[in-house]
C-alpha cells in the first residue's frame, strides 16, 4: 500500500484553505442543513450563522478493503480457538469487519457523535443565496466591489512617459539651469570685465591677462555642460482612483393596510420585504429605504409605522404608485440609483381604479426601475388588480407578480423571483 505524506511547511492561510475544501466537499449536505434552518426561523434572524451537523458515516475516507468472494490466508499468533483448517465466518455485508455494521454503533454502547461545525454568518448566505442572482445585473455592470475612476492628484518623478507633463518638466529643467548657472556666470562676467580693464591700460599680453583669458574658458565650459534638460527634471501627472458610489440601490415597499389585510397577510408581506432588503444588502453597498402604506390615501412613513400602524381604510392603489412615482423623480434619478420595489396586497382595489394602476405602472414607473415585484398573499381568487397586472406583464420583462398562500410558500416564491437568468 502507499502512502503520501505531505511535508510541505504550512501556511499561514493553510486553516481557511482546508475550511473552504471542507465545505466544498459536502456542500450538499450543507445546503440541505441550510435550508432545514432556514424554514425553522424567523426572516430577521437570517444575518447570524448556524451550526451545521453532518453525520459520521459522510466523513469517511476513501479506503480499500477486500471484497467478497476469493480466497487468503491469515495468521492468528497466540490462537487458542482455532485449528488449522477450521472456518472462520465471514462479517456480515455491509460490515468494515467489526461486526457493527460500519455506522459507528456498537451492543456495547459505543458509537460516533454527528460532526457538527458552526457557519459564518458570510458562509451561511452564501449558501442560501447560492443560486440565486439579480435581475439584469450585466445591464448595470454591478459588482459587490466598489467601482472607482481615475482623477489628477499633482505630479510624481516617475510614471508612464504617456503621462510625461511638458509643461512642469521645463519650469522644473529652468530652474535647475538658472541655479546651477548662477553662480559662474557671475564670475563669467566679472573675469571679462578685468581683461577688458587690463586691455585698455595696454596690458592684455601679460601673463596675468592670460590667466584670466584661461579662467574666461573654463567657465564658460562648465556653464555649457549643464544639461538642457535632465531626469531629475521629469515630471509626470499623477492619477489616483476615486470610489465612485454607483453600486447602489433603493428598495421601495408598498403594502396594502386597508381592512381586508389581516395580521397574517401583513406578517408574511413583512417577511418577504425583510428577505429582499437581507438580499439586497448582499449586492449592493448602499441600500436605502422607502416605505408606503395605503388604504385610500397613501404616505411615507418610517418602518415602524410602516408595520405597527393601526391606521386603515378603503383601498385605492393608485394612491400609492403616484407617491412611489413622486418619489423616484424627485429624489433618485434612474442615473444613480438601481431602483427595485416590492408590493404586498390581498389583490382588493376599487374597480374604477385598477386601470388607471397600469397606466401609472407603465408611463411612470416601469421605465425607471430594474426590478419590480408583486405579491398577492392569501387572495381567494383572482381579483381585477391581478388581472391588470397580467397584461402589464406580458409587455415589460422586469415586472413579475407572484402568489403567495402561506408563511412556508415565502421562500420559494422569492428564490422563483430571484433565480438567476440563464442565457
Amino acid at each position: 500500500m502507499s502512502q503520501i505524506i505531505d511535508r510541505r511547511a504550512a501556511g499561514k492561510n493553510k486553516s481557511a484553505d482546508n475550511r473552504r475544501r471542507f465545505l466544498r466537499r459536502f456542500k450538499k449536505q450543507i445546503r440541505k442543513a441550510v435550508s432545514d434552518a432556514v424554514s425553522g426561523r424567523n426572516i430577521s434572524d437570517l444575518e447570524r450563522g448556524e451550526e451545521v451537523s453532518i453525520p459520521s458515516r459522510d466523513l469517511g475516507e476513501p479506503t480499500f478493503r477486500h471484497g467478497s468472494g476469493g480466497a487468503h490466508k491469515q495468521v492468528h499468533p497466540g490462537n487458542e480457538q482455532f485449528s488449522a483448517g477450521d472456518r472462520i465466518p465471514r462479517p456480515e455485508q455491509g460490515g468494515d469487519g467489526d461486526g457493527n455494521g460500519g455506522e459507528g454503533g456498537s451492543n456495547q454502547g459505543e458509537g460516533e457523535d454527528d460532526f457538527v461545525f458552526e457557519l459564518t454568518r458570510e458562509e451561511f448566505l452564501n449558501f442560501f443565496f447560492d443560486d440565486l442572482a439579480l435581475p439584469d445585473m450585466v445591464k448595470k455592470q454591478l459588482t459587490v466591489l466598489p467601482e472607482s475612476r481615475k482623477a489628477r492628484a499633482g505630479f510624481t518623478l516617475a510614471g508612464n512617459p504617456s503621462n510625461l507633463h511638458v509643461v512642469r518638466s521645463f519650469r522644473s529643467a529652468i530652474g535647475r539651469r538658472l541655479a546651477m548657472s548662477a553662480g559662474p556666470k557671475k564670475k563669467l562676467a566679472a573675469a571679462e570685465e578685468e581683461l577688458d580693464a587690463l586691455e585698455n591700460l595696454g596690458a592684455g599680453e601679460t601673463p596675468q591677462a592670460q590667466k584670466i583669458r584661461d579662467e574666461i574658458e573654463k567657465l564658460k565650459a562648465r556653464i555649457a555642460a549643464v544639461p538642457f534638460i535632465d531626469t531629475f527634471d521629469l515630471h509626470y501627472a499623477n492619477h489616483v482612483d476615486v470610489p465612485e458610489p454607483t453600486s447602489q440601490a433603493v428598495m421601495f415597499c408598498i403594502m396594502d393596510v386597508s381592512g381586508s389585510m389581516d395580521e397574517v397577510r401583513k406578517s408574511i408581506a413583512k417577511r418577504f420585504f425583510m428577505l429582499l432588503h437581507l438580499f439586497l444588502t448582499k449586492n449592493y453597498e448602499r441600500i436605502e429605504v422607502v416605505f408606503i402604506r395605503h388604504h385610500t390615501v397613501a404616505k411615507e412613513v418610517e418602518e415602524d409605522d410602516f408595520f405597527h400602524s393601526r391606521e386603515t381604510g378603503g383601498t385605492v392603489v393608485s394612491s400609492a404608485l403616484k407617491l412611489a412615482a413622486d418619489i423616484v423623480e424627485d429624489r433618485y434619478p434612474e442615473s444613480a440609483w438601481n431602483i427595485y420595489i416590492a408590493q404586498a396586497s390581498d389583490g382588493d382595489n376599487f374597480v374604477d381604479d385598477t386601470a388607471g394602476c397600469g397606466e401609472q405602472l407603465k408611463k411612470r414607473i416601469l421605465p425607471f426601475v430594474q426590478y419590480y415585484a408583486y405579491v398577492e398573499i392569501n387572495a381567494v381568487s383572482p381579483q381585477s388588480l391581478w388581472r391588470e397586472y397580467m397584461r402589464v406583464s406580458k409587455t415589460h420583462a422586469n415586472f413579475v407578480l407572484r402568489r403567495i398562500n402561506g408563511e412556508e410558500e415565502i421562500f420559494p416564491v422569492f428564490r422563483e423571483l430571484f433565480k438567476k437568468e440563464t442565457a
